[in-house]
């Protein structure tokens, strides 16, 4: 790490300071000056980093989510009177409240977290969506007590608070991809080199969310080169630093530079193999203290994960029973039998269990693989093969929908297995663990986890222990409750999927 007089050096003369402290880094006015007479760099074309900067997207964005919340409650209220049988009187005076529900849903920061996070999902909403239904039913309930639609039935306010919660998750996902798919990418410039830069870049590639493009780099963290009009990085909707190292003072002005531009600034702490996954942030006052979760996983949630492991997978075999049904007669007919495919790997605590999953490779694949790999010679104790020639014509198509893991049902049901947990690995691979990966043997292994949800197959083995890890030391049911949510639109996307 840099010594703070060469840093200082590094960063050039002190700007004079405002009457509040902060240092004056230049001014949003800049920006029109600087095109009208030129001093913004020219190269022949226009670059994208030269763009005014679009801070409308972010308020259509906010515009969208508002009409999907209305249209989620009228829906609800709509349903209410033609399905369920309730007062037209009263759905026309709760029309009249529409509007509050909106403005609760703007003191529950349902608008505003997008603008601030580089990724933010509407999965994750799902609590504050719950309490933003319940409670605006709670408000129109004692509001409806005052109009002459009387009192609002109890079982009607359930099923209004429900009906709601579950169109504004379902609108909000639809609305968010929408204003991708119509908005340019927020232009983002990564100030940093090195792993940490590098990893910054890698989880924007991996997450098509993430709706940034990063159109310049910053080796440094170089306070001047970001004030100065003629650098690209002036221009830029985001500035996401990945410095190796970083003073408070470096974060004051960064921060009053994003403040006085209009640029949105994300900082990935230096010290991340410090904080490690187990970290939280906490506030005493104004004092930021970092907590790590050092304990065992509560027995409570230990249960509950079970009864959804149990719950789940026995009502999925039931209900889908005949699509396994036809997935096997198609198997069948394609390369005959086996139709099942049964593996060894290692379970919780290092115990071996046979997997099952639908046969996706030509019979004779185990008695193959020297063929196409070598564990031996593998750089990391993992191995996905993105052309493998083994795999079969129907299999690709099973492994793309991931409908060959279903079979896997039956080791959740059994125990071997949970919904939810790090891939169970097969003995040859996990024989050859440092020790230091053997985290991931401390809990059960699951039918989807954080490596299908965050890349799948496109991740490196370095990456997926980061991930893993981050699951098993920060497990909880909730965590399960998302990753199963993720898991559909990951499989849809099918990217990974080899």
């Amino acid at each position: 790490m840099r010594s703070v007089q060469h840093s200082r050096a590094a960063l050039g003369p002190e700007r004079p300071a405002d009457e509040r402290g902060a240092v004056q880094l230049g001014s949003s006015s800049t920006f029109p000056q600087a095109v009208r007479d030129g001093s913004a760099p020219r190269d022949g074309v226009t670059h994208p980093a030269l763009r005014p900067s679009n801070p409308w997207r972010d308020g259509l964005l906010r515009r969208m989510l508002a009409s999907a919340d209305v249209v989620s409650v009228l829906v609800a209220q709509l349903l209410l009177v033609a399905v369920f049988g309730g007062s037209l009187v009263q759905l026309l005076w709760s029309l009249a409240f529409l509007p509050a529900w909106i403005v609760l849903a703007k003191l529950l920061d349902l608008y505003d977290r997008d603008q601030r996070s580089i990724r933010h999902l509407t999965i994750d909403e799902v609590p504050l969506l719950l309490v933003w239904a319940v409670a605006s039913t709670i408000v129109l309930a004692l509001y409806l007590e005052l109009t002459p639609a009387g009192p609002l039935p109890l079982a009607d306010a359930v099923r209004l608070s429900a009906v709601a919660a579950l169109s504004a998750l379902t609108l909000r996902g639809i609305v968010r991809w929408a204003w991708r798919e119509i908005t340019p990418p927020e232009r983002a410039a990564i100030v940093g080199a090195g792993p940490l830069a590098d990893a910054l870049r890698r989880k924007i590639d991996l997450f098509p969310d993430i709706h940034v493009e990063v159109v310049h780099q910053l080796p440094e963290l170089e306070l001047e080169r970001l004030r100065d009009p003629r650098s690209p990085a002036f221009w830029v909707d985001r500035l996401l630093v990945a410095a190796p190292w970083i003073e408070e003072r470096q974060i004051r002005e960064l921060v009053a530079f994003g403040r006085r531009r209009g640029v949105k600034v994300s900082i990935v702490p230096p010290a991340r193999g410090v904080f490690g996954s187990a970290v939280q942030l906490n506030h005493v006052a104004d004092l930021p203290v970092v907590e790590y979760a050092t304990w065992d996983v509560s027995r409570s949630t230990l249960l509950l994960k079970r009864v959804l492991d149990v719950t789940v997978s026995a009502v999925a075999l039931l209900v889908l029973s005949p699509l396994l049904l036809a997935i096997a007669l198609v198997v069948a007919a394609d390369g005959g039998r086996p139709i099942l495919f049964s593996q060894r790997r290692v379970g919780l605590g290092g115990r071996v269990f046979r997997i099952y999953k639908f046969r996706t490779m030509v019979p004779d694949a185990e008695t193959r693989l020297s063929e196409v790999v070598s564990l031996d010679k593998l750089p990391a104790p993992v191995f996905k093969l993105e052309n493998d020639p083994r795999v079969t014509r129907v299999g690709r198509v099973l492994r793309r929908w991931s409908l060959d893991e279903l079979p896997q049902l039956v080791n959740v049901l059994v125990g071997d297995m949970s919904l939810v947990g790090p891939r169970p690995e097969q003995v040859e691979l996990v024989q050859r663990y440092a020790p230091e990966d053997l985290f991931r043997l401390s809990v059960k292994p699951g039918l989807t986890g954080p490596m299908q949800v965050y890349g799948r197959g496109d991740l490196t083995f370095e990456e997926r222990m980061s991930v893993e890890r981050d699951y098993v030391e920060n497990l909880s049911f909730l965590r399960d409750l998302r990753l199963l949510a993720l898991t559909g639109s990951v499989v849809l996307r099918g990217r990974g999927a080899y």
